[in-house]
């Protein structure tokens, strides 16, 4: 059975890889994954401008795709609904209220012009056999402008997530330029639902960002929402209002959703609740303000790698030059094989190299006599006539001949030259001719996307300071509990956010979030918000020689929920205030020959130490009890 382990490893491996090259985490090359792919090749080979049912390219797609017309009806409609590289007619669901598409029988689509115009050419494409063999796919697509961080992309694989945000396609050509031009520039992510964008710890792609919805506070009494945040829904934000409103963080009296094509929830305030009142808590405790994780993961070179936007970009830049150079090269060889056609059809005509052929009768001295007739004019023809140019020129029929016509011919030559030089100082001038090209996919596109989401910088809501305290913190006496679900006496107002001090009558002490049922002791000495500046004053009978010790100190460091200790294990606390401003009154036990029974201490006398420290002696007599005077008392 030693097989067995091995046998696992390699099963593992190969899932994991295939999970991870084929699934989940998408190329930098082209920015898609494979059912991505396999769903614009599709389309790509059904256009014909018109537009066609979805269920008939979910069809079509399954002779690339192994997995399902489901996973391809979902990855189609996700990516028709990014509005870049497909035109859709019907219900293709909705994002911003999370509303399903309808059933792919019902619905159609089509490439849009910007996917047939940068997405294809078979000629610079590298094609695969399909996973049966029947045909052919593309390995990556020629995509010419920055797919990948145009649309974002999400993944979960084995061992690996990545999660890309998208970014206005017009900032991202704007962005190339500069690359191109070795000017500084700033990538901004942009989501269709809008909103507002904190990118303080973006990171260059690999941070997080924080999203909030636009509220309209215009009316005191009501909050619309006009924009949601990215990965939410009307749905989802309105069930996170409904759960905040339940445990009391905010005080609504209603809320409705009157979104249509554009989002419209309206929050209706309580009676005494005011907008500016308002505002941060729905930050705090809703959807109205989510933080994002980012994490670049791309396919590069056949592995997976980690990456920065502004890499990816100088990568995709880089592909879009390499692209541009092979298709003006690709043009070039056909123009000038257009152009050898031509001057051998010319030749052949006007200098009636036909008429060579007449009274041959064999193949080879046909081929030979319209050969021995191009020679006088080798220094017009640019390469050597092969076999296959005789015989393109001996299938001219003879009306083609009769109705030649020189001017005509000579005018479509000249301009074959004319694009050959053009052509040749594209490509001796590249990084220009990229550059215009950018250019004008701004000035054709630049209309149709506009930036929706507004980046600023704002301060991070703290949820303790816009909690409301609308609870009561209680503590029973006779069972020594304490909490806000407790019968007894209420303290003070507290929210679920806050954190209380809890300091026991034999001297322990700790810091916990305010609990609904906690046991505390009988005689608990102090609970209260935590304080790092507050001074805590008591004193403890030494349990080695029953001397009171003072002792001051403050409470600035701390681990929730630990224990710690003010006092030395065994001493008993007299005496326990926050006061500052008094005095300690010591009334000893009473002893042969001791003649002062009473004394007082100044407080202030003694200093405020560290929590660890040890308290000072006040007398070398026990006493039997110690009370704080505050100041008041001692003058009156």
């Amino acid at each position: 059975m030693a097989f067995v382990p091995a046998l696992y490893k390699n099963y593992f491996i190969e899932y994991a890889s295939y999970v991870i090259k084929d699934r989940a985490i998408p190329d930098i090359e082209d920015g898609l994954k494979p059912v991505q792919r396999r769903i614009l090749h599709t389309l790509y080979e059904m256009d014909d401008g018109k537009f066609h049912k979805v269920a008939n390219a979910v069809g079509q797609c399954m002779k690339y795709h192994p997995h399902g017309d489901a996973s391809i009806f979902a990855a189609l409609v996700g990516l028709a609904n990014k509005d870049l590289f497909i035109d859709k007619q019907g219900n293709f669901g909705n994002a911003i209220t999370g509303d399903e598409a309808s059933a792919m029988r019902y619905i159609e689509c089509r490439l849009t012009p910007l996917a047939r115009e940068t997405l294809f050419n078979a000629e610079v494409t590298e094609f695969v056999d399909s996973y049966d063999g029947r045909n052919k796919e593309p390995v990556v697509l020629p995509a010419k402008v920055p797919v990948l961080l145009a649309q974002g992309a999400e993944g979960i694989a084995v061992g690996m997530a990545t999660k890309i945000l998208p970014h206005n396609f017009i900032e991202l050509l704007q962005a190339q330029i500069a690359i191109l031009n070795k000017d500084p520039f700033t990538l901004r992510p942009d989501f269709p639902s809008g909103g507002m964008l904190d990118m303080s710890e973006y990171n260059d792609g690999n941070g997080k960002v924080r999203i909030r919805a636009r509220l309209d506070t215009k009316d005191d009494k009501r909050i619309v929402v006009r924009e949601i945040p990215f990965g939410t829904t009307t749905e989802s934000l309105i069930a996170s209002v409904e759960a905040a409103a339940r445990k009391n963080k905010i005080k609504i009296a209603g809320i409705s959703d009157f979104t249509s094509d554009r989002v419209e929830i309206e929050i209706t305030l309580a009676r005494g609740v005011h907008t500016q009142d308002t505002v941060d808590a729905l930050y705090a405790f809703t959807d109205c303000e989510v933080s994002t994780t980012v994490n670049i993961v791309v396919i590069k070179d056949n592995k997976p790698v980690t990456m920065s936007v502004s890499d990816v970009l100088k990568h995709n830049t880089d592909r879009t030059v390499e692209l541009l150079r092979r298709e003006l090269k690709i043009e070039d060889g056909h123009l000038r094989d257009r152009l050898h056609a031509k001057t051998l059809e010319q030749i052949f005509i006007e200098n009636r190299v036909y008429k060579r052929i007449e009274d041959k009768k064999t193949q080879e001295g046909v081929n030979k006599a319209v050969i021995d007739g191009l020679e006088p004019f080798k220094k017009d023809i640019k390469r050597e006539v092969t076999a296959e140019d005789v015989e393109t020129l001996l299938k001219i029929p003879i009306r083609r001949i009769s109705a030649y016509d020189i001017n005509k011919a000579r005018h479509e030559m000249d301009e074959i030259a004319t694009r050959l030089k053009e052509i040749r100082h594209s490509l001796d001038n590249i990084i220009d001719y990229t550059i215009g090209y950018l250019q004008d996919l701004i000035l054709k596109y630049g209309k149709d996307y506009p930036r929706r989401t507004e980046v600023l910088s704002f301060e991070k809501v703290d949820v303790r300071e816009v909690a409301q305290r609308n609870l009561k913190l209680r503590y029973d006496r006779d069972n020594g509990y304490l909490g806000y679900e407790v019968n007894g006496s209420a303290l003070f107002d507290v929210s679920l956010y806050d954190r209380v001090l809890v300091i026991r009558k034999n001297g322990m002490y700790s810091v916990t979030n305010v609990p609904d049922k906690l046991f505390v002791d009988k005689g608990m000495l102090y609970c209260g918000f935590i304080d790092k500046d507050m001074v805590y004053s008591l004193v403890y009978k030494s349990p080695e020689n029953q001397y009171p010790y003072v002792k001051r100190c403050k409470i600035e460091q701390f681990i929730m929920q630990k224990a710690y200790l003010l006092a030395p294990e065994g001493a008993t606390v007299q005496m326990f205030t926050t006061e500052t401003d008094g005095a300690l009154e010591v009334e000893y036990k009473p002893r042969p020959y001791l003649r002062v029974l009473e004394e007082k201490f100044n407080l202030a006398d003694y200093l405020v130490k560290g929590v660890k420290a040890q308290g000072v002696r006040l007398s070398n007599k026990e006493a039997r009890t110690v009370k704080f005077v505050p100041m008041l008392k001692l003058t009156n």
